[in-house]
């Protein structure tokens, strides 16, 4: 039995320990936010936070995460920075197919959350692990951008 802290609830899991935690999410807990991309962490679909930092789910088994707090897309609207990303997301229209998105709202939030005011070549930077099929890289890079701009403002969401 492992015993998980997920999005501020505790969760016993009956799985072995070396169960990635992507799958532990979907499969034995029912967070279907985070994605599977790759199966080999280069994509960026499932990204998830543990203790505040961007980490790979499919790659990270759950005998890693121990007494860590682990935070998923889901969790996301109740956090400051989470919502002002989500938020950014939908005014500039970022996503297209969708798919890669919560890996992206995740890594953008833990991007914030480490540099508040991040230069557009940080930004680059820090997104760079992400991949998006679709290509719109350009609305994503302005939405990170946008919602840092609110959140050193005091603002978040449409309030600008």
């Amino acid at each position: 039995m492992t015993t998980l802290n997920i999005n501020g609830q505790v969760h016993d899991v009956d799985l072995s320990a070396d169960t990635p935690l992507l799958w532990t999410l979907r499969d034995a807990l029912g967070f279907t936010g985070t994605k599977f991309g790759c199966g080999m962490a280069l994509c960026g679909a499932c990204t998830v936070h543990v203790d505040g930092q961007a980490v790979r789910s499919c790659v990270t088994p759950i005998s890693a995460i121990g007494n860590k707090r682990v935070r998923t897309i889901e969790s996301m609207e109740s956090d400051r920075v989470g919502r002002a990303v989500q938020d950014a997301w939908v005014e500039l229209g970022v996503a297209q197919c969708g798919y890669c998105q919560a890996g992206q709202i995740m890594t953008a939030t833990a991007l914030l959350k480490a540099n508040p005011k991040p230069t557009d070549e940080q930004i680059v930077a820090g997104m760079s692990g992400n991949l998006c099929r679709c290509g719109t890289y350009t609305r994503i890079n302005a939405a990170v951008k946008l919602a840092s701009t609110r959140l050193a403002a005091g603002k978040t969401g449409a309030q600008a």
